[in-house]
């Protein structure tokens, strides 16, 4: 999102307001423009977005973003989306803290990959898994799309984790590779560098 920035010369340098980071989520119908409509709401009022997803889901499109903005821009920020609001869409603010990952110094993390035919249940039997060990997901995205030949439903997902330094890489592994005999199932670990 490189057309959404805050670097105004009015806000940098030694008397920069204070940040306030916030999670902004919108859902609702798909249309041209959406984006650039949420996104100069934001620049208007010098919020700068440092992470964000979209995705059209069915005929809805939805986005998770990061938003750092000036306190000075938060204020009232909810009654400016209300625009968005009397267009149909559901949009919520939260303000957030530290990731999960930097409250727990010293846990690794990894990405897990799994690809297979699509049926009912894997995302969360690999979810239900991972949180009896204690490991936390930070972020996970999945598809399903038709095979090039026969049409069957394909599924992929990519996550990343973090995990307890004191688990086992080879404990915790071996259970997910328990999971892809069973659902017939190619899942892959790979440490993350980094982090």
């Amino acid at each position: 999102m490189a057309g959404v920035s805050s670097r105004n010369p009015s806000r940098m340098g030694p008397l920069a307001m204070p940040q306030r980071n916030f999670v902004l989520t919108l859902s609702g119908p798909d249309r041209i423009g959406i984006v650039d409509e949420v996104t100069g709401l934001l620049f208007g009022r010098g919020g700068n977005v440092e992470t964000s997803r979209m995705a059209r889901l069915g005929g809805e499109f939805a986005v998770l973003m990061l938003v750092a903005m000036p306190a000075e821009g938060f204020a009232g920020l909810d009654e400016a989306l209300g625009g968005l609001t009397a267009q149909g869409y559901k949009v919520t603010t939260t303000p957030t803290g530290g990731t999960y990952a930097e409250a727990h110094i010293g846990w690794l993390a990894y990405r897990i990959e799994v690809h297979g035919a699509d049926h009912e249940g894997i995302i969360h039997e690999v979810a239900h898994y991972l949180s009896g060990r204690g490991i936390s997901i930070e972020s996970a995205e999945s598809e399903s799309t038709p095979a090039p030949t026969s049409g069957a439903p394909l599924f992929a997902m990519t996550a990343q984790v973090v995990v307890p330094p004191d688990l086992s890489v080879q404990g915790w592994e071996a259970g997910l590779e328990e999971i892809g005999s069973r659902m017939n199932l190619d899942i892959t670990v790979s440490p993350l560098r980094g982090r």
